[in-house]
């Protein structure tokens, strides 16, 4: 099956337009009860998910920007031998806060961002199940970030690693308060992960168009329904550990960590690697789910294996809860449990290659169409394959026990992370910037930013792996001449001065393209997926009537016409709820409008949090404070009427 010519599917009756007095009425009518408020106070107290999608995607590349920073002037003071451009506290603090904004601030947010704003429109839905719960995640999210930055500046940035392993992060060796600036950042990020997660669960099992049964998701749709499953079991361990024992144990004295009170220094390994290793898949698994539109799309052909790759997302989830221990070969874990870590580690890389191998065979029997979007899905099998590489080489134990701790791990994680996760990331904003913007992105210069990217990462992180084998020990801010380091340093250090140019070139394409790049049209790729079925950007009720699905690919189907669903009301905010295995109408739900109180509620956990540093009664402040944004949050939901359910099962649905 390939891909047919373009057809006109604006989701309206075959005997309908657009200019037609009645739906344009409806429209008018439709997009006055769902647009944002007016003004500063609209934009504070919006719940609409695209407008939160992308508040979170650009505080998130934001984000990447200043790790970038941190990155650079790192890598700078690393360009030779007894360079003094950073002292070693202040390169702890860049080097803590790097990995801290990248893993938490960047990677995680900006995934999860991509789904609170495409899962509604591929799946034909008008909002996320819960608006108010996503914009305070998001709000917490910001409190967050304002958080660590502000602390960094003010010398208070913390200093132990972004994994802040005890004792070293113990109140012992890590006097201050830098470790619970970390800490408390922690909880912040995990709580915003976890309002993200839950709303693209429900929102994925009960806002499906009619017609989308669960063999008809979108791909993208499963990796981020995958990912949330994976937010909600491993968030809740690190955000444990951090407050609930970390901190804990540096404001109040307890000893969790502690050997001489009957504490555990490894416990703390074992919670957070528990979480740390399925948050690499929860940076990758999405970045997964990007790949396959894309790669349908440029290849003008449905994906080879579907099945195959829901499958591998399922399996690559389950294994990754199962591989933390890999982080912890160097501990005296006993020897049989580090052979079946051993075993697991290596066996996860099967799904993944069950997932090239199928984009593979999708390129093979399609007619592929070297856009820049598609540059990046190739340079990301490039990439990611050789970071896979080393992955499998550390998982075995007596390979391992000789490379830990050196430049060789930080080689491999950049190259999956950058490899695996921020070049799907950079393909998909190619490829769906012109529905979030309207605009189309310039080619010649996406061509520019992918080849300087690629030789970037290449250069800067193939030269570790060998400073690595050498013997160069990882977070040292120096090195002495004789070593013999200081040349391959300087190449990687080239190699990230060329990494900051490619993302130089991206944002200048991106402001020259949103203010005057060619109009996109709603499906400028001729792509198959219910998104391009809107104007774009998309309008503020996004979809004027919930569409009907038959295939999974419906708008490759031969029919003009989409059968849509109407009987919905246009004067509130109304959605369809549908059965979570079929997606037969079930309900009529109203929506909740903009609200004040998730961004009160946000500053609230900001006063307990922070506030808890320095004084265990600001947490009693905080809870009052707490309770009457609550009360007011209760207060707003039950003034408007909820869930009106259908009589039938097809009462609500009818085929125009």
């Amino acid at each position: 099956m390939t891909a047919p010519p373009p057809h006109d599917h604006t989701g309206l009756p075959a005997d309908m337009t657009l200019t037609d007095d009645a739906v344009a009425r409806e429209a008018a009518q439709l997009d006055s009860i769902w647009r944002d408020g007016r003004g500063f106070w609209g934009w504070l107290t919006t719940v609409d998910h695209k407008s939160i999608g992308k508040r979170y995607i650009i505080t998130a590349f934001l984000m990447f920007i200043a790790g970038g920073i941190e990155a650079a002037m790192m890598r700078t003071q690393l360009a030779r031998p007894e360079n003094t451009l950073l002292g070693p506290d202040r390169y702890n603090q860049i080097f803590t806060t790097h990995g801290t904004t990248m893993m938490f601030l960047f990677a995680v947010p900006i995934m999860t961002a991509m789904g609170l704003y495409f899962v509604p429109l591929m799946i034909g839905a008008r909002n996320v199940a819960f608006p108010r719960l996503n914009a305070f995640g998001y709000w917490t999210y910001f409190v967050g970030v304002v958080f660590l930055y502000v602390s960094l500046f003010a010398n208070t940035g913390p200093d132990a690693g972004w994994f802040s392993y005890v004792p070293l992060a113990g109140p012992q060796y890590s006097p201050g308060h830098r470790v619970d600036v970390w800490a408390q950042l922690v909880t912040y990020t995990e709580i915003a992960a976890l309002c993200a997660a839950v709303n693209i669960i429900v929102t994925t099992f009960k806002m499906r168009a009619p017609g989308m049964s669960l063999n008809r998701i979108p791909l993208f749709v499963w990796a981020q329904l995958v990912v949330s499953f994976m937010i909600v079991f491993a968030m809740p361990a690190v955000a444990t550990g951090s407050t609930l024992m970390l901190a804990a144990d540096r404001a109040v004295n307890t000893q969790w960590f502690n050997p001489a009170e009957g504490g555990d220094a490894l416990l703390w390994q074992h919670i957070f690697w528990f979480f740390g290793h399925p948050e690499v898949y929860i940076i990758f698994l999405p970045a997964l789910g990007f790949v396959t539109p894309i790669v349908e799309t440029f290849s003008r052909r449905p994906v080879f294996g579907y099945t195959a790759l829901v499958m591998a997302n399922i399996t690559t989830a389950f294994f990754a809860f199962g591989l933390w221990v890999h982080h912890m070969f160097a501990t005296p874990v006993p020897e049989l449990g580090q052979s079946l870590f051993t075993a697991a580690s290596m066996l996860i890389a099967i799904p993944t290659g069950v997932q090239i191998f199928c984009w593979i065979a999708t390129l093979w029997l399609g007619r592929p169409e070297l856009r820049t979007a598609m540059l990046f899905v190739l340079g990301f099998i490039f990439t990611f394959v050789n970071g896979g590489i080393t992955g499998v080489m550390l998982a075995s134990v007596a390979f391992d026990k000789q490379a830990h701790d050196t430049f060789f791990v930080v080689a491999h994680l950049h190259y999956v992370l950058l490899g695996g996760g921020v070049m799907p990331l950079f393909g998909a904003f190619y490829f769906w910037f012109p529905k979030i913007v309207g605009r189309m992105l310039d080619e010649t210069i996406g061509k520019i930013h992918f080849w300087l990217f690629l030789i970037g990462v290449n250069l800067t992180f193939f030269p570790m792996h060998i400073l690595g084998l050498e013997g160069m020990p990882r977070r040292v801010y120096t090195y002495l001449a004789a070593t013999g380091w200081g040349p391959l340093n300087l190449v990687a250090t080239a190699g990230a001065y060329i990494i900051a140019l490619s993302v130089i070139a991206f944002l200048y394409n991106v402001l020259k393209s949103w203010r005057g790049g060619a109009p996109a049209g709603p499906n400028p790729w001729n792509s198959s997926g219910l998104e391009w079925a809107i104007p774009s950007p998309p309008p503020s009720y996004t979809f004027l009537h919930v569409p009907v699905v038959h295939s999974r690919h419906p708008l490759w189907e031969p029919a003009v016409d989409m059968p849509v669903v109407t009987g919905l009301r246009t004067d509130r905010r109304e959605v369809l709820l549908t059965t979570a295995f079929d997606a037969r109408p079930d309900s009529r739900h109203h929506a909740p409008g903009p609200s004040i109180w998730p961004l009160y509620l946000a500053l609230c956990m900001g006063v307990m949090w922070i506030g808890s540093i320095f004084s265990p009664y600001f947490v009693l402040i905080a809870t009052g404070l707490s309770a009457i944004g609550l009360v007011g949050w209760a207060l707003q939901s039950t003034s408007t009427p909820g869930t009106e359910r259908v009589a039938t099962g097809d009462a609500v649905v009818e085929l125009a």
